[in-house]
């Protein structure tokens, strides 16, 4: 399940409606217009806009699939490690940092205030089901293991 703020799922929603309508039917356009001109080997303004037509497909079904699957609902506040908490956590013992565990689309929404992480990312990965309290090894990328000391994990509110 990928959680999102109200506000990413609503960003998110409307760019899938803008490229699924008005940006579609225009790119249409162009490649119907390029064809007119003429021979399509040698016509670099249909091949821009067939590239642009593909990536924008692209992009769409992506939405799709991550729009299927989301909640917005607020997360249990159990201080279980999951999408839509903020984590507050010791790194090897240094200072408190915090983040929020949600999908990166969420990192561009105003008013976060925290860093993201996805729960697929390395650190998101090796926290979630664990506890306020615990203490996790993590698997650095660079093969060293760091301690991990879990302070909360509370849900998100705006």
């Amino acid at each position: 399940m990928i959680w999102l703020t109200q506000q990413t799922f609503d960003r998110l929603t409307a760019e899938l409606e803008e490229r699924r309508g008005p940006i579609r039917a225009e790119i249409v356009e162009r490649i119907s217009a390029a064809r007119d001109e003429g021979d399509l080997k040698e016509n670099g303004g249909y091949h821009a806009a067939k590239d642009e037509q593909g990536t924008n497909e692209a992009r769409i079904r992506q939405l799709e699939d991550m729009l299927s699957g989301v909640t917005t609902e607020p997360a249990q506040d159990d201080g279980k490690v999951s999408p839509g908490k903020v984590v507050t956590h010791k790194f090897d013992g240094d200072d408190e940092e915090s983040f929020l565990l949600a999908a990166r689309d969420v990192a561009d929404d105003d008013g976060i205030g925290v860093n993201v992480f996805s729960p697929e990312s390395p650190l998101g990965a090796a926290l979630v089901g664990h506890s306020t309290g615990e203490t996790v090894d993590f698997e650095q990328p660079n093969g060293r293991v760091a301690k991990i000391e879990i302070i909360s994990a509370v849900p998100f509110s705006a």
